[in-house]
Parts: C-alpha cells; structure tokens; sequence
C-alpha cells in the first residue's frame, strides 16, 4: 500500500492523474455487491414474477450502461474504451443475490471504478424494480475482488 494520493498535485489541489506517458497493458478488474431481501422477493424475481419486467436483464444492461458512463460520474476517473463488461448473478437459494462484474480494457489506466460502479448501478436498478413489494431490501458489502494490469500488479481481496 502506497502513502501517495495520486490525484492530488503538489499543491495538494485535486487533479486527473496523467497518464501519458504510462503503457497501454491489458487491465482487468472484478467487484462485487450483495443485496439482502426477503425470501419471497428473491423467488418472484428468478421466477420472473416482478411486475416492471425481467429484473436480472433490466438490471445487467444497467450495469454494462453505467460501466459506459463512470468517467461521467466519478470527476477524477479517466474515460475509457472498455473492451469486455460481463454482469453476473448468483444467490443463495434463500435471501440473498450476489452480483459480479468483470471488466477488461487495454490501456493506460485501471478499470477498479468501472467494475465498482457497474456492480453498485446493477444493484440499484435491481432495488428501484423491487421496491414496491420490498422496501426492506439491503444493498452492502461492494467491494473490488481482483485487479490485474498496470505498474501495481495483481491484487486480490482475501475474505
């Protein structure tokens, strides 16, 4: 872990990072989000019985959207040029959906906030679809999984 804070000058004034003399390298990020609802609401939305539509593909489009978009959302991230975004959705039988999403570019700069925003918009377009039948639904514990690519290397989160 570094002590810098790269998007600050030395003026300690807030900046975009430049990145023009960095190489262009295959980068790729995974992050993750869980959301917690009642048993009932998780059934009705794998059965497709939510009223607004298929909640998984509504959602996955919003995700691959949103990932389009995190430059535009997020003022210190660089736009760019994603060359895989995959959304993915997995539960727990009972409460809970977990959703991952992968990232990939060739670039200059990492993909972490395009998999986090990815994750976090695919999470609360799954919450805007559900809340009339479930206003107690939890979004949490979003986090990057793994990052490869670029001058820092590999990380992974160790649960």
């Amino acid at each position: 872990m570094t002590d810098e804070l790269s998007h600050f000058n030395d003026e300690q004034r807030a900046h975009m990072v430049d990145v023009t003399k960095k190489s262009e390298t295959q980068r790729r990020a995974i992050a993750e989000t869980t959301l917690h609802m009642e048993e009932a609401t998780l059934t009705r939305i794998k059965d497709g019985r939510i009223d607004k539509g298929d909640v998984l593909a509504v959602a996955q489009v919003a995700g691959i959207m949103a990932t389009k978009k995190t430059s535009e959302l997020i003022p210190m991230c660089h736009p760019i040029m994603t060359t895989k975004v995959n959304i993915m959705f997995t539960d727990d039988g009972k409460d809970h959906l977990t959703i991952v999403a992968e990232v990939v570019t060739i670039g200059k700069t990492g993909v972490e906030m395009e998999a986090l925003t990815a994750v976090t918009v695919t999470a609360l377009t799954v919450y805007d679809m559900c809340k009339a039948i479930d206003k107690k639904i939890v979004i949490g514990n979003t986090h990057l999984v793994e990052k490869t690519g670029g001058k820092s290397g590999k990380f992974r989160f160790d649960k």
